[in-house]
């Protein structure tokens, strides 16, 4: 997890770079580079973080 996904923490808000349709979401939980989040349109998801690049949203 060399990228962004290994700075987000939980209470964080993120974007799904290729299903903006799921709104935004807030993260769970981030262990070896499994990372929940609580997608406002799409529920739970865990993310494969070496395989999705979330992008934070650092000023909502």
């Amino acid at each position: 997890m060399n990228n962004l996904n290994s700075i987000l923490e939980p209470g964080m808000l993120v974007r799904h770079p290729d299903q903006p349709d799921w709104g935004v979401g807030q993260v769970q939980s981030n262990i070896a580079g499994r990372i929940t989040v609580n997608f406002r349109d799409a529920g739970k998801v865990v993310i494969d973080g070496a395989r999705v690049e979330l992008l934070p949203l650092l000023d909502p």
